[in-house]
């Protein structure tokens, strides 16, 4: 990334959000882009009490609709297809809460906004919660109240399936004859040299120049969110290869205004069943549409979590 919505200018912390994918003419690409810096500050303690009869949750009950902050163009998080419909795991997300609030899968409003503006739509009340691929961090939890994370995202690599190599590990054996493309960043010789510490490393100044690059085999390998990686897999079976080994981890999760525990409760159990419970069907099948991965059903007996 650029910079993060906080003021910790942690480049481990900081790396998700320069990679982004755009969806071009022709399909869709992996991009990279920063976003702006939000400034922080510490929020006061809030006490954990409320009137529950206050709670957000009880305001999106009478209102009859829940209003999500998230993004538009950054597949498989949240994006258009092609009749214009906003769909990508994010919005699977979105709308679960809807059905659980509702009955109603489509009693969402969608506010679409950068990613530096999901903390101030939070904080302004302009918005009930952010579902927008937002990293976990210390800063931002000073400011908002994050829920259960519901992805795991990293840094990894993806190959031409008939090109020189096909796995990390052989990148990597290849020392400096190995050659990584990636998005232009201050930082990004850093990250790559983190796993690769030998490797090549060319900047592009646009997604579709880096992919071009792989494609053309003027690269060995391509960096980018292994998110993206395995949509455009998706997308395009049989072309790419990933390389088995991400680094660079951070956890993804919604995030509420601070000081509503009743509110922040009910979310988080909304995602827990999904995760290991009644509505696990449902988020397999968005984790199987997304990213092709394929989860294992929740052990019946004992709840594992508690193990």
């Amino acid at each position: 990334m650029g910079k993060d919505d906080t003021q910790e200018p942690l480049p481990a912390a900081t790396r998700r959000d320069i990679f982004q994918l755009s969806t071009a003419a022709a399909g869709v690409v992996a991009a990279v882009g920063a976003v702006g810096a939000v400034a922080t500050a510490p929020r006061p303690a809030i006490a954990q009490t409320i009137d529950p009869s206050k709670s957000k949750l009880q305001e999106v009950l009478k209102r009859g609709k829940l209003i999500v902050g998230t993004g538009s163009t950054n597949p498989p998080w949240h994006f258009e297809d092609r009749s214009g419909k906003l769909v990508g795991m994010d919005i699977d997300l979105s709308r679960l809460l809807a059905k659980n609030l509702f009955d109603d899968y489509e009693k969402v409003e969608y506010v679409i906004q950068g990613s530096d503006a999901r903390i101030p739509s939070l904080v302004t009340n302009k918005v009930d919660i952010v579902v927008q691929w937002m990293t976990i961090t210390p800063g931002r939890a000073q400011q908002v109240e994050f829920t259960h994370p519901y992805y795991r995202e990293g840094v990894g690599l993806m190959m031409m399936a008939g090109g020189k190599y096909k796995t990390f590990q052989e990148v990597k054996a290849a020392g400096k004859s190995a050659k990584v493309g990636a998005m232009q960043n201050v930082f990004i010789e850093e990250w790559v040299h983190k796993a690769l510490p030998e490797a090549g490393v060319d900047q592009f100044d646009s997604p579709d120049s880096t992919l071009q690059a792989l494609n053309a085999r003027r690269v060995d390998a391509y960096l980018a969110d292994q998110s993206a990686i395995r949509w455009l897999m998706q997308q395009f079976p049989n072309r790419y290869v990933e390389g088995g080994y991400g680094w660079m981890p951070n956890s993804y999760a919604s995030a509420v205004r601070p000081g509503d525990p009743i509110w922040l409760n009910w979310v988080n159990t909304v995602y827990k069943e999904a995760m290991m419970g009644v509505d696990f069907d449902y988020f397999a099948a968005s984790y199987k549409k997304w990213f092709g991965i394929e989860l294992t059903t929740p052990k019946v007996g004992f709840p594992q979590e508690f193990a």
